[in-house]
């Protein structure tokens, strides 16, 4: 806390705060008064959902994704079949020797298999079950691998960027990841072959448009908010996968050099600051808010191969706003949105006052009405029981003169109403409001549906913000936070 008011105090532009903060946002909340962008990490307790952290109103909370680079490695086995995973490892005497292959068929990998005197001379494959394995745990076995004599270890996970832990060893053995279907024909070979071996090449770096990327991230923290579940988290999603990052020179990080790769929302939080801080740069007049809007509202939601973006998780899926909010980073249209929809910082404080019950001023109406209708680019509504209306207003930032029709792509068995359906602007006209209606198209315990609001002016804006609704009947525990 004293932190964020220093800097405060010393007129910083941004504040990018990688950490997870449970003492509250109220200092950020300074910041965002002072026209300080406040830009969090969504925090690392992917996929499962309601577990995205910093989820301040205030606050631009990032999720993060992977990039279009990867690092291939071949699995040769014995009997010439050639498998592919993914590695950092570069040291070209042990690579392209054949070694024998030790599996551990128990689907577990821990310190003991690891320290098995097995070990020695081998290749160690095994299994995790989860979906998202601890760096540092998969670091120990590794570690412990090399220590009792081991020639390679491939770890099998289903989502498999793990490339963080491997880069210590990459001068050592062969550490190597891969998908569930690559280790079961390596199991296929093992149990055929009265001696099983294989052997792995070195790793090589790949760049393009035939890796699809983005993608979140397995351990990207997923929405809705169970703090604010009217308000939609996380915001927005940039790189967070094995970023070459610069290396502390403390403890096991000195013997990486300058540059390390580092993956979480950790990585894609800065990427987001730097955005902001080039952006400010250019409109030095926007308020916290306003960047925030531009970022979210010019977001990407396909991939670069104009599919939808996906997401790891148990299984994988096509992602939605509780996995990467409004979508990808896109910092060249954000220059250049068209409209915004800007808050004050009075109209978060006037909110929290009524939240809190520190304003008894009749004003204070619903809390979570308040919500709704505080000025967002999104919109979470989640127990609509019949009907709900939010509103909404827009700056134009673009041409002066300007005319917007809405496009709706409302959620799956919910009918949306956009009131007035055309925005005109002009020298004296700069804002205007419209009302966004729901209405449940039948009375159903249902699960969350997602769906769009676009502003189109005929030309390069689409101003696009993500819509989430859940359909309730009455509140039930299983069904509703």
């Amino acid at each position: 806390m004293k932190a964020i008011d220093d800097a405060i105090h010393d007129g910083v532009d941004v504040l990018s705060l990688s950490i997870v903060n449970l003492l509250g946002h109220l200092p950020a909340f300074h910041a965002v008064a002072k026209g300080i962008p406040v830009v969090y990490a969504a925090v690392n307790f992917g996929p499962y959902a309601q577990m995205v952290g910093n989820v301040a109103l205030w606050l631009l909370t990032v999720a993060a994704s992977t990039v279009d680079r990867l690092f291939p490695i071949t699995i040769t086995l014995g009997n010439g079949q050639t498998l592919v995973g993914q590695s950092l490892f570069a040291d070209m005497e042990r690579a392209n020797q054949f070694q024998k292959i030790k599996l551990y068929m128990n689907g577990m990998c821990n310190l003991t298999l690891a320290n098995s005197t097995d070990v020695k001379g081998n290749i160690v494959l095994c299994f995790s079950i989860t979906s998202v394995f601890p760096v540092a745990q998969l670091y120990g076995l590794a570690t412990a691998v090399i220590k009792n004599g081991g020639e390679g270890f491939i770890f099998t996970q289903q989502n498999s960027d793990l490339l963080v832990a491997w880069q210590f060893h990459a001068m050592s053995i062969p550490c190597v990841s891969i998908d569930l279907e690559v280790a079961y024909k390596i199991i296929q070979y093992f149990s055929t072959s009265q001696d099983p071996v294989a052997k792995v090449s070195l790793s090589r770096t790949t760049i393009g448009s035939g890796f699809p990327a983005p993608k979140i991230a397995a351990f990207s923290s997923r929405g809705p908010s169970s703090v604010y579940p009217a308000v939609l988290k996380p915001d927005i999603a940039a790189p967070g996968v094995n970023i070459l990052a610069a290396a502390p020179q403390v403890g096991v990080y000195k013997e990486l050099g300058l540059y390390f790769f580092d993956s979480g929302t950790s990585m894609a939080c800065p990427h987001v600051s730097g955005i902001i801080a080039v952006l400010k740069s250019l409109h030095p007049d926007w308020s916290p808010a306003a960047f925030k809007s531009a970022l979210m509202t010019t977001a990407y939601i396909t991939d670069n191969n104009c599919l939808p973006l996906l997401a790891d998780a148990t299984p994988n899926k096509i992602a939605d706003p509780f996995d990467y909010g409004a979508g990808f980073v896109n910092p060249t249209q954000a220059n250049d949105p068209g409209l915004i929809y800007d808050i004050d910082a009075s109209d978060y404080q006037k909110l929290f006052s009524c939240m809190l019950g520190s304003d008894t001023n009749s004003s204070c109406i619903a809390t979570e009405k308040s919500l709704f209708d505080l000025n967002l680019p999104s919109i979470a509504i989640p127990n609509l029981k019949s009907s709900e209306t939010v509103s909404r207003t827009v700056t134009n930032v673009g041409q002066a003169d300007a005319v917007y029709r809405a496009f709706v792509e409302p959620p799956a068995g919910v009918d949306m109403l956009v009131k007035p359906m055309v925005l005109v602007f002009g020298k004296d006209t700069t804002s205007q409001s419209f009302k966004v209606s729901f209405k449940a198209r039948r009375k159903i315990q249902g699960d969350y549906s997602f769906g769009n609001l676009v502003w189109h002016d005929g030309g390069s804006h689409w101003v696009r913000i993500p819509i989430a609704v859940r359909v309730i009947i009455e509140d039930l525990y299983s069904t509703v936070s």
